[in-house]
């Protein structure tokens, strides 16, 4: 597996390396400590699989560089690693293609948790971006999430469900499943309706919060 780390502080970069060691068997991993420099080495290697990108970089805006390997880069996966952990800022990274949000201040083992559960083809949202309960609300009981089948998916319509949430546009999804685009667009609906979400984000947090695993789809 090939891996881009993008970060300005070096002690960063290193102990994202240390737990990429303990989860990922064989990897190639490159840095870069600028949007410049990371853009090269992306465009130099679109064979890299993920890009954990900090938005906080020198010489440019990580979101814009996000939205940028995204566009140019379908094919990989972007974990925003970030210092802030405010819930909008989480929002525009998910709704910009990124497949997880990790907050710096987040403690070793839920790194380790976060970025296994991303590579093995899930998504990662911090407890953070969940609304929060009133102190003095009673705690609601724990329900069972429903299952995809529960909720009248097919399995086509996972297979659909799996690439958006990897950021691929309609068009892109029609080409890697072989169907008319028009056809992504009635699943995408669908899809929409059965998770009573409007957007991408919304959708993203429903599947996180039933702990769906999504196929694994190149």
């Amino acid at each position: 597996m090939q891996i881009l780390l993008v970060d300005d502080h070096a002690l960063i970069r290193d102990a994202l390396r240390a737990i990429l060691a303990e989860i990922v068997a064989d990897v190639v991993i490159d840095e870069a400590d600028s949007a410049r420099k990371a853009m090269e080495l992306a465009e130099s290697n679109p064979q890299k699989q993920l890009v954990i990108l900090d938005l906080g970089l020198p010489d440019g805006d990580g979101l814009d560089l996000l939205k940028t390997i995204r566009a140019r880069l379908p094919a990989t996966a972007v974990v925003v690693l970030s210092s802030s952990t405010e819930s909008d800022v989480m929002a525009a990274a998910l709704d910009a293609g990124a497949v997880g949000f990790i907050p710096k201040s987040a403690p070793r083992s839920v790194m380790v948790g976060a970025l296994g559960l991303v590579l093995a083809g899930g998504i990662y949202i911090p407890p953070e971006a969940w609304p929060s309960r009133p102190k003095d609300a009673p705690a609601a009981a724990p329900e069972r999430p429903p299952t995809p089948a529960e909720l009248g998916l097919t399995e086509r319509q996972l297979d659909v469900l799996a690439l958006l949430m990897r950021g691929r546009s309609n068009k892109a999804i029609a080409r890697t499943l072989s169907i008319a685009e028009v056809t992504v667009k009635h699943h995408v609906t669908a899809l929409m309706r059965a998770l009573q979400v409007s957007n991408r984000t919304e959708a993203a947090l429903a599947i996180a919060r039933y702990g769906w695993q999504l196929p694994d789809i190149a």
